[in-house]
């Protein structure tokens, strides 16, 4: 789960954030900690005892295979969100490492992916899994100790932006009061924890935390211990150590702003007539923070470690996000349009479409690849962006479909319909999404969750009953949200005390699981 979690959103993009904000970038690991948490305490011992392997299986067992045929799609467009964000910060250190542009450090770095799925780079990293985790860790925790050492105290990283900043130019392109010498506004954004608004920040923390909660990553390091309390446990030691990643970065992050212009705001400062301050290096962009750091600070051998190990960890991750989404896209999309053209086409025309198709593993490389292609170029267009905030957004996402599907199926079975879930996933996601669009106050993780959570309220069963296994729960079809199943009606009244027309009824109505279902419910979200 820790070495999961370490990818680059945790260093490159919590130092990228610390460049403009100072210890507000500490929330991405804060709320990653207390997602594990979470998952940990709350989370833990319900979805071990629910004999499933994955959390939309759990859901699929309660509210029918719609519900996850859904849940995995909407979950695609958070996984391509992590994608793009994974471009970015290898673009950034392929670019500090090579002064390449971001286009085409981006390029290179979604080639190297691309090879690393092809010839079955995840499997040979993953065996030094455990030695590049170290590594990056202690490496990290010593970046932020070079950085107390170059810098002397906090107080020392404080004078440094604090002196950065005599320019007026440099004020206005980051939004400072243009009046030079008023550090009390230096304070207020490198040193609140809440630099960019309560709501913005808090709400950002709420994503990870419930992000966490919700992908299948971090809960399958759940199943995969051999017993709840040794899960726990392992999630609890991840829970304590992430944060001291985060806090290292986030020096690296403002000593770098003490010392380093951006290649923009050195164009800035040109066209105002000023010159660079004395003492100030340029790096091309707010990204290139840590990796430049590790280049210019560090000694060459161990910046040269570290860069490898953090360059193997970011194309990993991405390379599990693209082999994960082309899944999606071929077992889901692709495989259900064929299922549709199939009832749709005459039987000639079906039988001939035969002839020319392509197999899973092909279709599987050609989505890599498309995925990829797509993932460069809107990287591309908001290279501006910060990484964290794709982070935050990925993972509230995911948060948004899920959460009270997920969270209802183990500890509320039989009280709401699949009917009002099939409709909170994807008009929660909307939600956010158009409050992401739209600039709306706040952080759009709270307009998705709310909207979900109306959503599913809104068709919440008259009676309580259980999870029912197939194709569908408390009805015919996963719809109606009226008829018991009798495991349910057995567990609240007594099987014995059920009346036969009762029993004949619900064993009548009661679908079954099916083999081949449960082998599909067990391959999506791999």
């Amino acid at each position: 789960m820790m070495g999961t979690l370490m990818g680059g959103q945790s260093t490159i993009g919590t130092a990228q954030l610390a460049f403009s904000f100072g210890i507000s970038a500490w929330w991405f690991t804060i709320g990653a900690a207390l997602g594990a948490v979470v998952l940990a305490v709350f989370y833990a011992r319900p979805i071990r005892r629910s004999g499933c392997s994955t959390l939309l299986e759990i859901v699929a067992r309660e509210y029918g295979r719609k519900a996850e045929t859904v849940g995995s799609l909407l979950f695609l467009i958070g996984i391509f969100i992590s994608i793009v964000a994974q471009v970015l910060s290898s673009s950034a250190m392929i670019g500090a490492l090579f002064r390449l542009p971001m286009l085409w450090a981006a390029i290179i770095g979604a080639v190297l992916v691309v090879l690393l799925v092809l010839f079955g780079g995840i499997k040979s990293a993953g065996a030094g899994g455990i030695v590049k985790l170290v590594l990056l860790y202690t490496s990290s925790l010593a970046a932020g100790g070079v950085v107390l050492y170059l810098a002397g105290d906090l107080g020392g990283l404080y004078h440094g932006i604090e002196s950065a900043y005599t320019s007026p130019t440099l004020r206005a392109v980051n939004d400072l009061p243009l009046q030079a010498g008023a550090d009390i506004d230096i304070h207020q954004r490198y040193g609140n924890m809440l630099a960019r608004g309560p709501l913005k920040d808090l709400g950002g923390c709420l994503s990870l935390v419930l992000g966490v909660v919700t992908t299948q990553t971090y809960a399958q390091c759940i199943w995969m211990g051999a017993t709840t309390r040794k899960a726990r446990r392992g999630a609890l030691y991840c829970a304590f150590f992430i944060p001291f990643i985060g806090a290292a970065c986030t020096l690296v992050g403002m000593y770098m702003r003490g010392h380093y212009v951006t290649a923009d705001e050195l164009t800035a400062l040109q066209a105002a007539g000023e010159s660079l301050p004395v003492g100030m290096g340029v790096i091309d962009n707010s990204a290139q923070a840590f990796p430049a750091f590790i280049l210019l600070h560090l000694p060459p051998w161990l910046g040269g470690v570290v860069l490898g190990a953090m360059l193997i960890n970011v194309l990993g991750a991405a390379s599990g996000l693209s082999l994960g989404a082309a899944t999606i896209v071929v077992r889901d999309v692709a495989g259900n349009l064929a299922t549709f053209f199939r009832k749709v086409l005459p039987s000639r025309q079906s039988s001939a479409s035969h002839k020319v198709h392509l197999s899973t593993l092909a279709g599987t490389r050609l989505a890599i690849v498309g995925i990829l292609i797509v993932a460069v170029a809107v990287a591309n267009l908001f290279h501006g962006s910060f990484i964290n905030d794709l982070g935050f957004l990925s993972l509230g996402l995911r948060a948004v479909a899920l959460l009270f599907p997920l969270s209802f199926a183990l500890w509320l079975p039989g009280r709401f319909s699949a009917r009002g879930v099939l409709l909170a996933m994807p008009s929660g996601t909307a939600a956010m999404l158009l409050g992401k669009a739209f600039d709306l106050p706040g952080d759009p993780v709270y307009y998705g969750l709310m909207v979900s959570l109306l959503a599913i309220l809104c068709f919440r069963n008259k009676k309580a009953g259980g999870a029912l296994g197939g194709d569908g729960v408390n009805g015919m079809d996963g719809m109606d949200g009226t008829m018991l199943s009798p495991r349910t009606v057995a567990s609240l009244v007594g099987a014995s005390s059920l009346p036969p027309a009762t029993k004949m009824t619900a064993s009548a109505t009661t679908p079954t699981v099916s083999s081949a279902s449960m082998t599909r419910r067990s391959l999506l979200c791999m």
